[in-house]
């Protein structure tokens, strides 16, 4: 089998997701692999000897789309696997000489947590967003299946958008899985990680752990990320705690960051399956998150398997506190208290761990989505006689 994987990102989770995806398949020899698209600001060196450069700067340039599709027609694949949202428009068109599949991961950024899970009178995203989600549902009722990391997305792809919920296939993302180093004390080097945009939450993280009691005086905050609120966010970060937050910028060393730290804060108000929530919990650390989209499933434990704190003792960290409601300051102040108060954080780590190892493996991921690529291949064909 020949898999086409069409990237039109260098960077991020759809991009760092598809290079591990692509080469933990072509490693098992179960099929022959070719990714398509910029090269990866992460881990080009995975996919090295099966990386075509191909670009499609922008969805409004048909010559760079009809140049991809030219690429991936003349590989002559039996699977193109769309990996972000413009791939997908450009690989649609492939549809009838090639299973297509894509895969969807997250809504623009202005889809509120209430609107996304159907809450009575929520209010919706700008007139221009819901374009946008009217030419995903369009898309994903056109290619053979399109893949969600959360059930939380394929829920909304279903209800929301009016997607057959049989042309909707549930896989996890995959992260690398590191040997897990959970906190030995008491948390106190805190990591941020993700783009320095209203939705990430970081002014609302900045707020609570300048409350009064939160942070103790030997603790710390390191951001990684860029963004149009860095330069607020240093503002902010300098006047209520001064000395005591990091601003990292964009970088390439994700994983090893997360080793050197006690535990990950993600206060974002809208998320799917957040790909540093992964490597958090795979490299055995705590996670402090809001209740948005798929995280409380991903960070749910089986009872009794967390922190001697008891916050999750009752089967999930969503239901015990360790969640918190998008945007609140107090209860996110009150979660980081508790966090830093924790004596043996270690043990929800390695809980944790143990949980991205059997839900996040690149070999578990790979061998879901093959399984999906042979079901699909082995199908009628939908080329006209």
């Amino acid at each position: 089998m020949k898999v086409a994987y069409l990237l039109t990102q260098d960077k991020g989770g759809p991009v760092d997701v598809t290079v591990r995806l692509a080469a933990t398949l072509a490693a098992s020899g179960e099929a022959e692999v070719r990714v398509f698209g910029p090269v990866p600001s992460r881990g080009a060196e995975l996919i090295a000897g099966c990386h075509e450069v191909v670009s499609v700067a922008n969805k409004g340039d048909l010559r760079a789309g009809r140049r991809a599709r030219d690429a991936l027609r003349a590989w002559r694949p039996d699977v193109v696997h769309a990996q972000d949202r413009r791939a997908g428009l450009v690989s649609a068109g492939l549809r009838l000489r090639h299973k297509v599949v894509q895969t969807y991961h997250g809504v623009p950024d202005d889809v509120r947590q209430e609107w996304f899970r159907g809450a009575r009178g929520a209010a919706g995203p700008s007139t221009y967003t819901r374009t946008v989600l009217a030419a995903d549902a369009g898309v994903a009722r056109f290619v053979h299946r399109t893949i969600v990391p959360a059930p939380a997305m394929r829920d909304f792809l279903v209800r929301r958008l009016g997607v057959p919920a049989h042309r909707v296939a549930h896989i996890d993302n995959c992260v690398e899985l590191p040997v897990p180093c959970p906190p030995l004390g008491p948390v106190r080097k805190l990591i941020f990680v993700g783009l320095l945009v209203e939705r990430k939450g970081l002014l609302t993280l900045l707020d609570a752990l300048a409350r009064p009691g939160v942070m103790p005086p030997d603790a710390s905050l390191t951001v990684i990320g860029s963004g149009p609120l860095c330069e607020v966010a240093a503002r902010q970060a300098q006047r209520d705690l001064a000395g005591r937050v990091s601003f990292l910028g964009f970088r390439t060393d994700v994983p090893d960051q997360l080793r050197r730290h006690d535990a990950l804060v993600l206060p974002s108000t809208m998320e799917q399956q957040p790909l540093v929530v992964a490597e958090a919990m795979a490299a055995g650390k705590p996670v402090v998150a809001t209740d948005t989209g798929g995280v409380a499933d991903m960070l749910a434990l089986p009872e009794g398997s967390a922190g001697s704190d008891g916050l999750a003792s009752s089967g999930s960290w969503a239901s015990s506190g360790g969640l918190v409601p998008p945007g609140d300051v107090g209860a996110l102040a009150a979660r980081l208290a508790a966090l830093f108060a924790d004596p043996d954080p270690g043990r929800t780590g390695r809980a944790l761990a143990e949980r991205a190892r059997a839900r996040f493996a690149p070999d578990v991921c790979a061998e879901r989505h093959l399984a999906l690529y042979r079901e699909l291949v082995s199908g009628p064909s939908l080329v006209q006689a």
